[in-house]
């Protein structure tokens, strides 16, 4: 096995157990002064938008930050799993001034997919997003969305909340997976064909 190969298989898994922004000294803190994680709490409280199956039973709540670009490698990673699974995203603001504003946007928009598709084509460009001025109304959902992840004791974003499709258990995750990695943590199928190779990518802290 070459260095170099060595080298990338540390890295990938590195991304595969890391956190954007995680800071684990906080973490036991928050975790211990939290409200228990709670489905019915984030579906009554949260606001978001859904992309995936309507009609599907399954649900999958994402929060996530716009400025995010782990967020980003999970949105993708979602794509080919939305047959299964209603995947609702849910806007926080964490990262910096243009989080909260770009969320209300996302949610202000006609169709929200359509707009986050292009806000994180516009990230990926290193472009910055979304654009968002004027009177955003939803700014103070955004904020409401904020404080329920915080509530929560989690420490990094994106967070995925679910009931696992074959147990109905509880399942949380801090941090983006692979297609087949999430496909598997949600108890679902694993696509057979057309999943492009999506890294693991971590998350950023909660305040």
């Amino acid at each position: 096995m070459t260095y170099r190969l060595i080298a990338s298989l540390i890295a990938s898994l590195a991304l595969f157990l890391a956190g954007c922004g995680d800071k684990p000294g906080a973490t036991a803190a928050a975790k211990a002064t939290s409200t228990p994680v709670s489905i019915e709490a984030i579906s009554s409280q949260a606001e978001g938008f859904t992309a995936g199956s309507s009609v599907s039973a399954r649900t999958v709540y994402v929060f996530f930050d716009p400025q995010c670009p782990h967020c980003n490698e999970l949105w993708e990673a979602a794509r080919p799993l939305k047959a299964q699974a209603r995947f609702v995203w849910i806007p926080v603001g964490i990262l910096n001034a243009s989080s909260t504003s770009q969320g209300a946007a996302l949610l202000s928009a006609p169709d929200p997919v359509a707009a986050m598709d292009a806000h994180e084509q516009s990230m990926r460009a290193r472009q910055g997003g979304i654009t968002a001025a004027g009177d955003l109304p939803k700014r103070a959902v955004v904020l409401k969305n904020t404080t329920l992840l915080n509530s929560f004791g989690f420490s990094s974003i994106p967070t995925i909340v679910a009931k696992h499709a074959q147990t109905g258990e509880l399942v949380t995750r801090e941090g983006a997976m692979p297609t087949a990695a999430l496909a598997t943590f949600l108890g679902l199928q694993v696509p057979a064909e057309g999943v492009a190779p999506t890294q693991a990518a971590p998350a950023a802290p909660a305040k």
